[in-house]
């Protein structure tokens, strides 16, 4: 390299990165609180648009989010954990169907000759699951005696908060005073640049957060009215990969459709388990990513559907 000032910015970055891996304990709460002021400022900026004092709207924002965390952990999460367990009690019953009708229909299909050793199988599940136990007793265990990890975890939990609202509540100031940190001649581009950036990226994000969800919940509902053990988690983590294009689905389908015929024993469920699937694609290409992400990049929603 004969360029001086490129070598000079890779050690500058070089230097920065390595920085920033060293202070990763320190700026993770900061840069969590960061990003959910982020996401939360459009509605606080809508609320203030309704001649609410800013102070005022935050509290609300902060309220709506406690509400929708108190809903997650009273109702979601006992849910979750009800299927989980429920699964888990019925899994011997399937592993002993599984090797009594399925095998030998699919070596009669396929020609091929197929061993599970149930008992095996069984032990090993179960082994599993006790060492899974076990290693969660040893790391809450762990966990107490370490009396400095519980500060730390106990000084997050309340200092993300506490800077995320403060953050929701001078945010523009404090775009305002970065911005001044440039020279004036560069500040109108700059603003400029910025605020297409969060009008393009700050909304492509939100409204595909929005789509994860609205997919999550009509995966997960549509599962669970089929009457699938597992509906929930299958559901939820369909919705949340759907991020990356066909990842959710073919997850989904896989998922579901293997935990409906080891659970009916039958073929017309898996019918069942397409249509929720194709239900979710089809409000997902006509509906959810059109008005979700198309509505907030500005982009038309006939647009968009002819993207997908």
């Amino acid at each position: 390299m004969n360029n001086p000032r490129l070598i000079v910015s890779l050690l500058l970055a070089a230097g920065t990165g390595w920085l920033v891996y060293l202070l990763a304990p320190v700026l993770t709460p900061f840069l969590a609180a960061a990003l959910l002021a982020y996401l939360g400022n459009p509605l606080v900026t809508r609320l203030t648009r309704l001649r609410l004092p800013r102070a005022l709207a935050v509290v609300v924002v902060f309220l709506l989010f406690a509400l929708l965390v108190t809903a997650l952990l009273l109702f979601i999460l006992p849910a979750f954990q009800h299927q989980i367990v429920g699964f888990a009690q019925r899994l011997p019953g399937y592993l002993d169907w599984l090797q009594r009708q399925a095998l030998p229909r699919i070596e009669e299909l396929t020609g091929a000759k197929l061993v599970l050793d149930v008992a095996t199988l069984r032990e090993t599940l179960l082994s599993h699951w006790q060492e899974l136990g076990g290693w969660l007793k040893l790391s809450v265990e762990y966990a107490m005696q370490s009396g400095l990890r519980i500060v730390g975890w106990l000084v997050n939990l309340v200092l993300i908060p506490v800077v995320t609202f403060y953050l929701l509540l001078d945010w523009d100031r404090l775009l305002a005073k970065l911005l001044a940190l440039l020279p004036a001649s560069m500040q109108p581009r700059a603003r400029a640049l910025a605020r297409e950036t969060d009008t393009v990226l700050g909304n492509f994000l939100r409204g595909q957060l929005s789509v994860m969800l609205a997919l999550a919940t009509v995966y997960a509902t549509g599962l669970w009215i089929i009457g699938l053990d597992l509906a929930l988690p299958i559901g939820l983590l369909a919705g949340l990969l759907s991020f990356v294009p066909y990842l959710g689905l073919i997850t989904g389908v896989t998922a579901a459709g293997i935990g409906a015929y080891i659970q009916f024993h039958e073929v017309q469920p898996l019918l069942w388990v397409l249509a929720v699937f194709g239900a979710g694609q089809l409000l997902d290409s006509l509906w959810f990513t059109p008005r979700f992400v198309g509505g907030r990049t500005g982009l038309h929603p006939v647009a968009v559907i002819f993207a997908i």
